[in-house]
């Protein structure tokens, strides 16, 4: 079994020359592009996320002017990034910051808790990357490596976040500042090198150390991965081709001129109301808009 010591050490002497220049990790991105970073990264791949923030932070460098913004042009800039209730929480969120903390992103872990749209993964992300607290932070490729390189099985078990921060704050330096690198550092490991399908351990930094490649790679043998629904055809398809129309105009669209999306008005009823229910859409006289 590799010490949680030894992989902390190597990843922190790996990640200087193998981190991607992403540019919320640069310094001038400040608290609030890593927030922004990381609400759009919630379930969406680096390449897209990359452009978009870009847009964004040159739009509405702070939160003060993301909140004077109307919430309608938060959901359009979000684009096609999906799961676009993240926009409107993004902005419900840089106003809170104003109203509660003066404009600037809290470091408390509460407080950033307290913010809309923010869960303990983004609270704790924030609080590692953009302030150097000392916290576990855990997501897919993270949990990956652990399992490999820890736990010695192919997958992770399924998520359980007590177990997932229990294995990361083992590997995590008691320093802030190195604690930091290997949060970073076992994401880009998943993510570049211990990926998924086709892990690249001749590539690896801690491949003497991996748990599972000491063990000859067994299967793994855990509780099965829910699968994912399909999106084709799928309501979540519907939605995001109604948030398109809607982004697309500056003026609200008759009931009718949606009706060229699907054959089936009950259906796009029903997904009509889920929109506004969500905050996502607005119902007036003349038709839908955004918020």
């Amino acid at each position: 079994m590799p010490r949680p010591a030894e992989i902390a050490d190597v990843l922190v002497a790996w990640f200087p020359d193998a981190a991607r220049p992403l540019p919320w990790r640069a310094a001038e991105a400040g608290p609030w592009g890593v927030l922004v970073s990381e609400f759009m990264l919630q379930q969406t791949q680096v390449s897209r996320v990359e452009p978009r923030w870009r847009e964004w932070m040159t739009r509405w460098p702070t939160p003060a002017d993301l909140a004077a913004a109307p919430p309608a042009e938060a959901v359009r800039a979000w684009d096609r990034l999906g799961y676009p209730r993240r926009a409107l929480w993004l902005h419900e969120a840089a106003t809170e910051i104003v109203e509660r903390h003066g404009g600037a992103v809290p470091r408390d872990l509460d407080a950033l808790l307290a913010l809309k749209g923010v869960g303990p993964y983004t609270a704790r992300a924030v609080a590692a990357f953009a302030f150097g607290e000392r916290h576990p932070v855990v997501d897919t490729n993270t949990r990956r490596v652990l399992a490999r390189a820890v736990v010695g099985q192919g997958e992770p078990w399924p998520p359980a976040a007590a177990r997932d921060l229990r294995e990361m704050s083992a590997v995590l330096p008691d320093d802030p500042a190195a604690a930091r690198v290997v949060n970073a550092a076992a994401m880009e490991l998943g993510a570049t090198v211990c990926t998924a399908r086709a892990p690249r351990c001749d590539d690896c930094p801690i491949a003497d150390l991996c748990a599972w490649r000491a063990a000859g790679y067994p299967a793994y043998e855990g509780p099965s991965k829910a699968k994912q629904a399909k999106f084709e055809g799928s309501d979540r398809q519907l939605r995001g081709m109604v948030m398109r129309e809607l982004r697309a105009s500056h003026r609200p669209i008759a009931r009718d001129g949606l009706d060229g999306l699907t054959p089936d008005g009950a259906r796009l009823d029903r997904i009509l109301a889920s929109l506004v229910a969500d905050g996502l859409a607005a119902v007036e006289s003349d038709g839908y808009r955004l918020p």
